[in-house]
């Protein structure tokens, strides 16, 4: 986040995390549902963990009081440069910010993970996104809209580095995944005699 605005939309999205409601996902009104089971939990609180110990948590929701894999939506802040929880996969509501001075020193960050699965990008000028779109090295890269939501069928879905798996699922190519390919060669030209 630009360091610029980061102070300010911090304090909103702190505002806005902590009224999200966690529950079961087939309950109206839930924002956050439990992830898949006990060892997702584990991991995400772990990594939250981190956050607070290298860092800060600067907000946090509240869990529900019933059976399910929980874990609270948290904003984590001020984390050093090469944690854990600014550089992995972790796939749970837990929203880690780093601060950067430009949009080059944002794709220079970008470029130095493991990780390439979705990438977003807001900005209003042409020069800017063609820029992200050439130096990013994302999977699928966002601009202007929301990082989650691929359409089935219609935007090609798959990331690159360690978040790669090969064709993009739903991509004209993905069925290729699943075919066993073979090559035969046979020397067509006799050589020797016939036993």
């Amino acid at each position: 986040m630009h360091e610029g605005i980061a102070d300010h939309a911090i304090e909103r999205l702190a505002g806005a995390v902590s009224v999200l409601r966690v529950g079961q996902a087939g309950t109206l009104g839930t924002d956050v549902p439990p992830v898949i089971e006990r060892s997702a939990q584990d991991r995400v609180n772990r990594y939250a963990e981190i956050a607070a110990q290298e860092g800060r948590i600067v907000a946090e929701s509240e869990v529900p009081d019933s059976e399910g894999w929980f874990c609270p939506a948290r904003v984590a802040a001020d984390l050093p440069a090469g944690s854990p929880v600014l550089e992995d996969e972790i796939f749970g509501p837990l929203l880690a910010i780093e601060r950067v001075r430009d949009v080059e020193h944002a794709c220079e960050v970008v470029d130095g993970l493991r990780f390439a699965l979705t990438g977003g990008l807001f900005s209003r000028d042409p020069g800017t996104v063609r820029m992200v779109k050439e130096r990013t090295p994302v999977g699928n890269l966002y601009v202007n809209r929301s990082i989650t939501g691929a359409m089935v069928a219609r935007q090609p879905f798959g990331g690159n580095r360690l978040s790669g798996t090969g064709i993009k699922a739903g991509g004209p190519d993905y069925l290729l995944q699943f075919v066993e390919q073979r090559a035969v060669s046979e020397n067509t030209m006799r050589h020797g005699l016939e036993v």
